[in-house]
């Protein structure tokens, strides 16, 4: 899927293990964030058609650009607990779409919610309600496969048994620690690096 009908991409640097975030937006707001740390095949591997969407690189003069910019910045230093960005859901349809719009509307900055308890409150599969286990699952493929990440909060739906997963691989899962520490979720741990 291409289209590259107003979206604009930058990069932002951050403390993540991932480090830095390729992010996209529109007028309607963003449409897309990316990670490109080591695993990501770094920033090169990023150019202006970073995901689904192709479009112009934004400098941080653009106004969509400076004020994601502004906020996750401040939520990294730890000065803000919720973002008032607008989201553009165009990548998203049906149940996906459902279950992150339920996300980010619900589940606010320290606190988690399983991966099933996810899958009831959004009633995206109230229509089978025997596949409690199935539903669960497919709400850890929709983290995966969500096109806004950190400002559409993945890392705080858990396995009910533990952290679970977050974006593949070691750094990802470091990441969604270091998330999850950063609200409070998690103590912190010594970091001797």
């Amino acid at each position: 899927m291409r289209n590259d009908q107003g979206v604009g991409w930058f990069s932002v640097e951050t403390p993540l293990p991932t480090g830095g975030m390729r992010i996209g937006v529109t007028d309607q707001g963003v449409v897309s964030t990316v990670a490109f740390g080591a695993e990501a095949g770094g920033d090169a591997a990023l150019g202006a058609d970073s995901g689904p969407y192709t479009g112009p690189d934004l400098t941080t003069e653009d106004r969509r650009a400076a004020a994601v910019t502004a906020q996750l910045a401040e939520y990294f230093a730890g000065r803000r607990r919720e973002f008032d960005l607008p989201i553009d859901w165009r990548a998203t349809t049906g149940a996906q779409q459902t279950v992150l719009r339920t996300l980010h509307r619900t589940v606010g900055y320290g606190t988690t919610i399983t991966y099933g308890e996810l899958a009831d409150r959004s009633g995206a599969f109230d229509e089978d309600p025997d596949e409690r286990g199935l539903r669960a699952k497919t709400v850890g493929s929709i983290m995966g496969s969500a096109p806004v990440s950190v400002l559409v909060p993945c890392h705080r739906v858990v396995a009910a048994g533990g952290i679970g997963g977050y974006g593949g691989g070691e750094t990802g899962l470091a990441t969604k620690r270091w998330l999850l520490t950063l609200e409070g979720v998690l103590a912190p741990t010594l970091d001797w690096s």
